[in-house]
């Protein structure tokens, strides 16, 4: 019964082992159980578990001898998959020293490439310049052939040939107006967003009232732009008189003269114009500033804005901001409310930013404050800087204290006050109106008196009693 027993065990372990796979121990059972049972147990058995037992080991022994070239072949494969990757990063190695080889070519023919736009410009520039010589010489020699000459006839067989002419190009002032206009829009925009705020910082540390801040850089902007204006004319007037004197082109004198002023504006004296800026800011009766504070500190603002203004003088047709007064009605198309406005209030009470126009059209809108009650309030803040001139400065920066608007608290006594403000202004003009039509009735009934054809006395008598 137990021999039994062990057979029907060993036939079970065996069947196991042939169904297991390579899982679940079945190598365990294989390799190690099987033969010890077959050892064992073959007292009890028949030679045919002696050749079971036998195969059974052959077969552990062939399975180790497939692991052992399994693990040969894993081992190969790995030693190729890292030989490959080592070259593989000798060549990414290789690549980024051609990349860094391309941008250092890259770098250097950028530079070239500098270098040889300075040169196109220096070419330019020594071209006009041997233009407006050759100019000056043909003049000196038709005098000196006039002086020379005894007769007109010799005179006209000694005149110099005209010069030469040469095929032009269209004006380079016309050719790149487009590109300029939008270059100087966007430069104008970026002064508005960004160095603005760095000249409030400026300021900020020597003035504590953020209007009187505000006002400072509107005026340093309106300033800048009329102290650009006088100084393009002015080198407008010098080179029309340079190269007028022997222009030949085939362009207009208007055009060569608006080409050369674009090909050299870096002729531009800005220093001249940022000074012309800082002495009109001292005398404006608009801002106050204390003692210490010299408006030379936001010079560089004042700087960007001269050549910003002197080169949208050379756009056809030219730009410029547009003319703001305290007091006047806000303005939609011309310009933003800032965000400590009141947005029920009809009239300005100062401008923080000009709106930049083109032939009385809105480009670009600026910025202004509204507040009721602007009017009074900037003709009381008027009176209150002229007649304090001697007292010190410093009085006039002390932090007011600011009241809400009523019109946001919604009482009554807001509606009032706009309605008093909208028909007090509505009146003073109304007022002005009337005036200027009484004088021009009364100048025109005197004249008509005196021409009547009548006596002296009578004359005399009608113009008096007309009077």
């Amino acid at each position: 019964m137990t021999s039994v027993i062990q057979r029907q065990l060993f036939a079970i372990l065996n069947e196991t082992s042939q169904e297991g796979g390579h899982y679940a121990g079945v190598d365990t059972i294989k390799t190690r159980l099987l033969p010890w049972l077959g050892t064992s147990f073959s007292y009890a058995t028949s030679g045919r578990l002696f050749e079971t037992s036998l195969s059974l080991t052959q077969d552990s022994i062939e399975k180790e001898r497939q692991l052992r070239q399994l693990a040969t072949s894993q081992t190969f494969h790995l030693q190729e998959l890292q030989e490959e990757l080592t070259s593989t990063r000798l060549e990414l190695d290789h690549v980024q020293q051609d990349l860094k080889a391309f941008r250092a070519q890259e770098e250097d023919s950028l530079r070239r490439l500098e270098h040889l736009s300075d040169c196109e410009q220096q070419i330019e520039r020594l071209w006009d310049e041997l233009t407006i010589l050759e100019a000056q010489k043909s003049i000196l020699q038709s005098r000196i052939a006039r002086s020379r000459s005894p007769s007109p006839r010799r005179v006209r067989s000694r005149s110099p040939s005209p010069l030469p002419l040469r095929s032009f190009s269209p004006g380079r002032a016309r050719r790149t107006n487009a590109s300029r206009h939008t270059f100087l829009v966007a430069r104008f925009g970026d002064i508005y967003s960004k160095d603005r705020f760095d000249a409030e910082r400026i300021l900020r540390a020597y003035i504590d009232d953020m209007e009187m801040v505000q006002r400072i850089i509107y005026t340093a902007v309106v300033e800048s732009f009329q102290a650009a204006k006088m100084a393009y004319r002015q080198f407008k007037i010098r080179v029309r008189k340079t190269l007028s004197i022997g222009h030949t082109g085939p362009e207009s004198l208007e055009d060569t003269v608006m080409d050369y002023i674009v090909r050299h504006e870096d002729l531009y004296d800005v220093q001249a114009s940022v000074n012309e800026v800082i002495r009109s800011m001292n005398i404006s009766p608009k801002i106050s500033s204390p003692p210490e504070l010299d408006f030379a500190v936001i010079s560089s603002f004042i700087r960007d804005l001269c050549r910003v203004a002197f080169s949208m003088q050379t756009l056809i047709p030219p730009l410029d901001v547009a003319f703001g007064m305290d007091g006047e009605f806000f303005s939609e198309t011309k310009y933003h409310r800032s965000v400590d406005s009141d947005y029920t209030a009809a009239l300005v009470a100062y401008h923080v930013w000009p709106a930049l126009m083109e032939n009385d059209v809105v480009i670009v809108k600026g910025e202004a404050v509204t507040k009721r009650g602007a009017l009074w309030s900037h003709r009381s803040r008027s009176r209150s800087r002229n007649s304090s001139r001697s007292v010190s400065p410093l009085l006039s920066h002390l932090p007011r204290s600011r009241s809400p608007s009523p019109q946001r608290c919604g009482s009554p006594r807001a509606e009032i006050s706009a309605f008093e403000d909208g028909l007090l202004f509505t009146l003073l003009r109304l007022l002005s109106h009337a005036f200027f039509l009484l004088v021009a009735f009364a100048l025109a009934w005197s004249l008509l008196i005196v021409s009547k054809t009548c006596s002296p006395s009578h004359k005399r008598d009608s113009y008096q009693s007309s009077c």
